[in-house]
C-alpha cells in the first residue's frame, strides 16, 4: 500500500510539473510586449495617439522626423522605457544629443488624453513607440503592428546618452553600438534609412566641407557636383544651426531615395555616407536598391521589422518600471 501511494504521489508530482510548466511559461511570455495589449483596458489607445500625431505633423511636418529620432534616442539609452521624456538639468533630455529633438510636447498633450481616457493605464513608453510608427505613416511609409505592454523607467541620466551612435562614427563603432543593443549590420542599415525624413545642423557636417581630417579640403566621398550646394546652404562659419535635409529631395517624404542618395555621393552626414564607402554596410544598401518597383516596398517591410526588433530593447514590463502620470517626471 505504502508503494502504491508513494506511485501514485510521484506520478501527481509529474503531473502538476507536466500542467503548471506551460503555465509558468506563458505568465513569462505575457510579461512582454504584446499586440493588443490594451485591447480591454484602453481599446482607443491607438486612435488617439494616431489623430494627435497626424494632428501635429500637418501643423508642422517636422514633427514628423523628430518624433521617430525621439524613439530611436529612448531605446538606446537603458532601453524603450521613456526615460528620454523626464525633465531635469542632467536627464537625458537636456544631453547634447537629444538637444535638438521636436516633438515632445506632442507627447505630452496625448498622455494627457489617455489619462482623461483611461487614468494610469498607458505608459509613455507605448505613447513614443506608437508615435514613432505614426510619424512614418503621416509621411508615406508603410504602417506596421505596435507590441505594447513597456513600463516607464525610474531613471534619466545625461550621462548615459554619450553612447549614442554619433554623427561621425565609423561604420566599425556603428555596427558595435547596434551589436551591443542586439542589433545586426542589417538593422543598422535598415533604421538609418529612417534619416530619409527629417534634416541635420550645418554645425553636425560642415567640417566634411572645407577641412575634413585637417586635410584643406572636402570628404572625398562628397559627389562633387553635390558640394556646391551643401557649401551654399553652409557657409565656413555661417550659421550652425542652418537645418539641411538628410535626403536631398525628399525631406517630408518617407522612402527608399535615401539609399539612392548614399549611392550618389550625397550622404549629408559623415555617418550616413559611410554606409555606402564601407563593403560591410554597402551590401545591404544595394538591397533597398534592388530592381525597379521593389525598392520602396522591400524597404518598407524592413523597416517595420526593426522598428519592432528595437522596439523591445530592454523593455520593462510586468511590475518594472511604472505608469507616469506625466511623462515628463517620475510619480
Amino acid at each position: 500500500m505504502e508503494v502504491s501511494s508513494l506511485s501514485k504521489m510521484g506520478a501527481l508530482l509529474v503531473l502538476l510539473l507536466v500542467t503548471l510548466t506551460p503555465l509558468a511559461l506563458g505568465q513569462g511570455n505575457r510579461g512582454g510586449t504584446r499586440v493588443g495589449f490594451y485591447r480591454s483596458t484602453c481599446p482607443r489607445v491607438e486612435s488617439i495617439v494616431q489623430s494627435a500625431v497626424q494632428s501635429a505633423v500637418r501643423a508642422n511636418p517636422t514633427i514628423a522626423p523628430g518624433l521617430l529620432r525621439m524613439f530611436f534616442h529612448d531605446c538606446f539609452v537603458n532601453g524603450c522605457d521613456a526615460s528620454i521624456l523626464i525633465e531635469g538639468p542632467s536627464t537625458e533630455k537636456a544631453a547634447g544629443p537629444n538637444s535638438l529633438l521636436r516633438g515632445f510636447e506632442v507627447i505630452d498633450a496625448t498622455k494627457s488624453q489617455l489619462e482623461t481616457a483611461c487614468p494610469g493605464v498607458v505608459s509613455c513608453a507605448d505613447i513614443v513607440a506608437l508615435a514613432a510608427r505614426d510619424s512614418v505613416v503621416q509621411t508615406g511609409g508603410r504602417s506596421w503592428q505596435v507590441p505594447l505592454g513597456r513600463r516607464d523607467g525610474l531613471v534619466s541620466q545625461a550621462s548615459d546618452t554619450a553612447n549614442l551612435p554619433a554623427f561621425n562614427d565609423p561604420i566599425s563603432i556603428q555596427i558595435s553600438k547596434f551589436a551591443d543593443k542586439g542589433l545586426n549590420t542589417q538593422d543598422l542599415v535598415t533604421l538609418v534609412g529612417g534619416h530619409t525624413i527629417g534634416t541635420s545642423a550645418c554645425v553636425l557636417f560642415s567640417y566634411r566641407l572645407y577641412n575634413f581630417n585637417n586635410t584643406n579640403g572636402p570628404d572625398p566621398d562628397i559627389n562633387q557636383a553635390f558640394l556646391p550646394q551643401l557649401r551654399a546652404l553652409c557657409p565656413n562659419g555661417g550659421d550652425g544651426l542652418r537645418r539641411v535635409a538628410l535626403d536631398t529631395g525628399s525631406v517630408n517624404s518617407f522612402g527608399s531615395s535615401f539609399y539612392e542618395n548614399l549611392r550618389n555621393g550625397r550622404g549629408v552626414i559623415e555617418s550616413d555616407a559611410k554606409l555606402w564607402s564601407d563593403r560591410r554596410t554597402q551590401r545591404f544598401v544595394q538591397r533597398f536598391l534592388g530592381g525597379r518597383g521593389q525598392t520602396g516596398s522591400r524597404f518598407n517591410a524592413e523597416f517595420g521589422r526593426a522598428m519592432v526588433k528595437m522596439g523591445n530593447i530592454e523593455v520593462k514590463t510586468g511590475r518594472q518600471g511604472e505608469i507616469r502620470r506625466v511623462c515628463t517626471a517620475t510619480n
